[in-house]
């Protein structure tokens, strides 16, 4: 049932980073964007960032200067690094997978973030 899985993340201290890491379970054909969305309690999933196999690329405001998304649509395979954390940051990243033409999604099961001093 897993499609995705997340690695990566931790607990660290406000100001520190980490990197989430994120690969297909097998290859998923035809791709167009992979992304992170997180989810803290008590709160609904937000986008956090994603990529498209076009190019683009497009961050929450809240994450904007610190936060960078890399990967390969083809590979299946998606990055975030983390820099300058915040407390506001602690939530459950998962990880994401679309393919457009026949609106198809993967979701890993997630991985926890804890910031706090």
């Amino acid at each position: 049932q897993v499609q995705l899985v997340e690695s990566g993340g931790g607990l660290v201290q406000p100001g520190g980073s980490l990197r989430l890491s994120c690969a297909a379970s097998r290859v998923f054909v035809s791709i167009d964007a992979m992304g992170w969305y997180r989810q803290a309690p008590g709160k609904q999933r937000e986008l956090v960032a994603y990529f498209t196999s076009a190019g683009s690329t497009t961050y929450a405001d809240s994450v904007k200067g610190r936060f960078t998304i890399s990967g390969d649509a083809a590979k299946n395979t998606v990055y975030l690094q983390m820099n300058s954390l915040k407390p506001e940051d602690t939530a459950v990243y998962y990880c994401n997978a679309q393919r457009f033409g026949d609106s198809t999604n993967y979701w890993g099961q997630g991985t926890q973030v804890t910031v706090s001093s």
